[in-house]
């Protein structure tokens, strides 16, 4: 008898927090590593909402368990932000506050799929969507994209794979590992399709504030008319460099999101009150701080997509949003690197500068490296990566 489960087995860790772990372990060591690995916002969490937080802490009211599906505020405060910024109207009823974004993720997928159902991915994608997946008794039908489309896929392309036990879609805009924001006509043009098929879009938009050429990223439920199956994802853990305070949520219809509000029972019960508190005081108070740290990411995307270009043999296309520049990098490797997992390795062992490999993207040949960290960092980190490679 297997010691460990068949579905557990088969389930790939992170590699972007493996890698965030060895980078870990060689600062441990003395070595200077810098990382463009993790997914997260260098900056601390704004003042008022830790403060929020701290008067949270001393309420008894949230010394105890609470609503499974959330603190009511906070719903109410999550069905305006999603009005406001996706432009969709949500009723509180139809939210349900999750641990960070990953839960929301998990949970969605298990609302929505039963074995066999197969779900439409559009790759590069983020490595935790197949996981969930997974758990969930689907199947993960990739759909491939290159940086000559910008990462984009069609109605074409989903037209392709679709087959008969095509449930469900996975779209990101903007995207991780990629940067790539969709316009709102091709955002339609996708949301349309899904909905002639009777296909579910499930539409995390984590990064929709993070955006440089336009205010905002545009939801596809918003620009498609007359859509019922959707699910629309979000959280504070990006704009409001609030990843540790793990407060994600899920909005849909009432039907789906109930069988999630019932999953999550099971699972975590409420999410921590202190930190609902503080998730609050940040999609009610003042905004500026996402501002700054948005123009603060657009200056450093600007100066690593432009030292990432100049390396023979790369290629890379311009990233619109998130804070991801992601290279192709097989020009580079040419006769010394057989896979980007023994370029990510070298560059982190003899250049002491941790990034991801494409491969766990499903983008073999590519690299992912966040610029949420300093410019004279990127700069160190970019000019080690140059000399590695005899640039």
């Amino acid at each position: 008898m297997n010691r460990v489960s068949q579905r557990l087995a088969r389930l790939p860790g992170s590699a972007t927090m493996a890698i965030s772990a060895r980078a870990r372990e060689l600062v441990a060591e003395g070595r200077d590593v810098i990382s463009f690995g993790a997914g997260e916002p260098d900056f601390a969490t704004p003042e008022h909402i830790s403060a929020a937080a701290a008067r949270a802490a001393h309420d008894p009211a949230n010394h105890h368990y609470t609503a499974n599906a959330g603190l009511r505020p906070l719903r109410e405060a999550v069905a305006e932000y999603t009005a406001h910024y996706s432009k969709v109207e949500v009723d509180f009823s139809q939210v349900v506050i999750t641990n960070g974004a990953k839960q929301a993720v998990f949970q969605t997928f298990a609302a929505l799929l039963d074995p066999g159902d197969e779900v439409l991915m559009p790759s590069p994608h983020w490595v935790t969507y197949p996981a969930g997946i997974e758990l969930a008794g689907g199947v993960t039908v990739l759909v491939p994209t290159g940086s000559d489309s910008g990462f984009k896929v069609t109605v074409k392309d989903l037209e392709a794979a679709r087959t008969e036990r095509t449930k469900l879609l996975v779209f990101v805009s903007p995207s991780n590992p990629t940067g790539t924001v969709y316009t709102a006509g091709e955002a339609r043009a996708i949301g349309e399709w899904a909905a002639e098929n009777d296909i579910w879009v499930v539409a995390d938009e984590i990064y929709q504030r993070l955006v440089y050429f336009s205010d905002i990223a545009p939801s596809i439920v918003s620009v498609t008319p007359r859509f019922e199956n959707w699910i629309l994802i979000n959280g504070v853990a990006k704009s409001y460099a609030m990843t540790g305070w793990r407060v994600g949520w899920m909005a849909g219809p009432r039907d789906i999101v109930e069988a999630a509000e019932r999953h999550q029972s099971h699972a975590t019960s409420n999410v921590a009150n202190i930190a609902q508190q503080a998730a609050l005081a940040a999609l009610t108070g003042p905004q500026d701080t996402v501002d700054e740290m948005r123009e603060a990411f657009d200056s450093r995307r600007k100066l690593m997509y432009s030292l990432v270009s100049r390396i023979p043999g790369v290629t890379c296309v311009e990233p619109e949003g998130a804070f991801y520049v992601f290279p192709d990098m097989t020009g580079a490797m040419a006769g010394r690197f057989e896979t980007s997992i023994d370029l990510a390795a070298a560059i982190l062992e003899d250049a002491d500068v941790a990034v991801v490999p494409g491969d766990s993207f499903g983008a073999p040949g590519y690299i992912r490296l966040s610029y949420a960290v300093g410019k004279d960092q990127i700069q160190q980190g970019l000019d080690r990566i140059a000399r590695l490679l005899g640039a």
